[in-house]
């Protein structure tokens, strides 16, 4: 019997892209995230992002509830990352 490998908690969300972080970047978020107690402004990097842009607190009780309700949506996550960071800034741009 052969096994196969579990998939990882990003390739969990149907449709997220895996790598890319722009629902860590786009938005504001005014909930404390370990690392940055105050939230985090619109456009700013949340510090829990890694270098392939997957959230290091994905699947753990630390990741901000926020974070854990946002989910892929194509109408605001687009077809590439570039355009999840345009059409996110621009929702949060409006709100």
């Amino acid at each position: 019997m052969t096994q196969t490998a579990a998939p990882s908690a990003e390739a969990a969300a149907p449709g997220c892209r895996a790598g890319c972080g722009g629902c860590c970047i786009a938005p504001s978020i005014s909930s404390p995230i370990p690392g940055m107690p105050n939230g985090k402004p619109a456009g700013v990097r949340c510090v829990q992002l890694d270098d392939d842009n997957l959230c290091k607190l994905f699947g753990t009780p630390q990741r901000p509830t926020v974070c854990g309700d946002f989910d892929f949506d194509h109408e605001l996550c687009g077809d590439s990352r570039e355009e999840a960071l345009r059409l996110i800034g621009e929702w949060e741009r409006l709100t």
